[in-house]
């Protein structure tokens, strides 16, 4: 495994907000053995990347062969190049992960698709296609490697969901939609894990610097806020991991949004009405 030096990426205000509450586990940080889905770009690339310097052994999760094979070289560790919204792919990933690495120490689910522009014309083709990746897949492969986790007592899963999960976005229903299924699913997984040794960490970033905007067909188009750099957002998502953290929000001051939706819905619909 390479255990080059990183250049540091620096915060510039886009400080995390974790949540306190931690799950005790006793699996080891760095993890043994990574199990990273979407790792051929943006957050999940970067994340794989991270790992590899801490001499953890990856396997690499995505769509695109090639890619995979450039990051591989630079990480090390294994590629696997499946479509995860084909029926049954999540047992194809955990059976090569079993083979490549044994125990799966922990669990990164990057994977995601987006869609833009009204839901009222989405193709339904692409709509089932996101929900699949988005939903589906992140929970199928927990489903598929959390047995062996709690048989062992210890494991981590990772699972990156998104802003706009827990505050609607309109142009992006689906997304919006999914993302929020994704919380709901993590929160109540925490809770059912609890005390068995394996920890849920949810990352919910905001806009980030990478091909999703170009593949969900609308380019990010706001002066503000800058998305961030796809790095940073592994760093710190890892570090929350690292520690048992229930969330972390990246750039933090984006879970305000959030507690206002919670503290008081028609004001959020209000500012939501200007600002969008």
């Amino acid at each position: 495994m390479s255990t080059r030096s990183r250049p540091a990426v620096h915060d510039r205000g886009s400080r995390p907000v974790v949540s306190r509450a931690r799950a005790a586990t006793s699996a080891p940080w760095p993890p043994r053995t990574a199990l990273v889905t979407g790792a051929s770009s943006g957050i999940g690339r970067a994340a794989a990347l991270r790992l590899a310097d801490q001499d953890t052994q990856v396997l690499l999760v995505g769509r695109d062969g090639a890619a995979l094979d450039e990051v591989a070289a630079v990480a090390g560790g294994h590629r696997f190049a499946t479509d995860l919204a084909a029926v049954g792919s999540e047992n194809a990933v955990a059976s090569r992960a079993a083979e490549l690495l044994g125990d799966v120490d922990l669990l990164v689910c990057c994977a995601g698709v987006g869609a833009a522009g009204p839901f009222d014309v989405m193709n339904p083709t692409r709509l089932r296609n996101l929900v699949a990746v988005n939903v589906l897949s992140p929970m199928m492969l927990v489903r598929a490697v959390l047995p062996a986790m709690l048989d062992r007592g210890r494991g981590r899963i990772l699972l990156v969901g998104s802003v706009a999960g827990a505050v609607g976005v309109r142009g992006e229903v689906a997304y919006s939609a999914s993302k929020a299924a994704l919380v709901g699913f993590a929160d109540a997984l925490r809770y059912e894990v609890a005390g068995r040794g394996v920890s849920v960490t949810l990352c919910l970033p905001g806009a980030v610097d990478t091909p999703f905007f170009r593949r969900r067909g609308a380019p990010y188009v706001r002066r503000w806020p800058k998305p961030l750099p796809p790095g940073l957002v592994a760093d710190r998502m890892l570090a929350a991991c690292a520690r048992g953290d229930a969330e972390v929000w990246v750039p933090g001051w984006m879970s305000l949004a959030a507690r206002v939706h919670g503290l008081s819905p028609p004001i959020y619909r209000r500012l939501a009405g200007v600002f969008g």
